[in-house]
């Protein structure tokens, strides 16, 4: 049997395909993370739903960060039933990629109110839950924000009815925010919500946009392994 270039050239693209598989497959199981821990420990989302993104991109990293090695290994070493299964594997993974980008834009549609129930359920906890006191102060402090749309959502916060946490001064100093919430030189008015949906909407349009390019080459990788399997079959020598 004739060393065919062509089919050689094919097993290197494959196994080069599968390494980017590999990366791809660890990048969304990071992303899946951080994605995860932002929305449930920073704003402490109680709306199980809104997991399901992160959590199904979690999932999806592990099974291509594997697939990806068998993969490699079924191209290296010519194995037709290796190669066979990792065409089907992936297939099977690109429908799944497919549920997700539907899930995102799907959730892309609730964040307003999940952000809003989530910020609100914070204010009401806010003088009772330590953890939650400490995630609202992060928010506010980094975001430039108070309250959930204006700084008057804190209008229970003291017996006052005028003051508003530290965490929403515009210079925050010790007790800057007592008396001072409708004044605009000493507490920032403009509520957290805002922000935060921008900020989701935008990190769930890059997930989005990175699950299609992923498809992308991943059909390309069972496009590069049919012809490697069809190599196989015939009996050519890519070696």
């Amino acid at each position: 049997m004739g060393v065919e270039g062509g089919m050689k050239c094919v097993k290197y693209l494959l196994f080069f395909f599968n390494f980017i598989f590999w990366i791809c497959g660890l990048a969304l199981i990071v992303v899946g993370v951080v994605v995860q821990v932002r929305l449930n420990k920073s704003l402490m989302i109680s709306d199980t739903s809104s997991s399901a993104v992160p959590i199904l991109l979690i999932v999806v990293g592990v099974v291509i960060f594997f697939i990806a090695f068998f993969g490699c290994c079924g191209a290296w070493k010519e194995n037709y039933c290796m190669v066979t299964m990792f065409a089907i594997l992936l297939t099977l993974i690109i429908i799944v990629e497919i549920a997700a980008v539907i899930t995102g834009y799907v959730f892309r549609n609730k964040i307003s109110k999940v952000v809003q129930d989530s910020l609100s359920d914070m204010v009401t906890k806010y003088n009772t839950t330590s953890e939650v006191r400490k995630s609202l102060d992060e928010i506010q402090k980094s975001w430039k924000c108070c309250g959930v749309n204006s700084s008057a959502d804190w209008i229970g916060f003291r017996s006052d009815q005028n003051s508003v946490p530290d965490s929403c001064c515009v210079n925050i100093t010790t007790n800057c925010g007592i008396g001072h919430m409708k004044d605009s030189a000493i507490v920032n008015q403009q509520g957290c919500a805002v922000a935060l949906e921008k900020i989701l909407k935008d990190n769930i349009q890059w997930v989005i946009v990175a699950a299609l390019i992923i498809a992308f080459l991943q059909i390309m990788g069972i496009v590069f392994a049919c012809m490697l399997m069809r190599g196989i079959r015939s009996g050519y020598e890519v070696m």
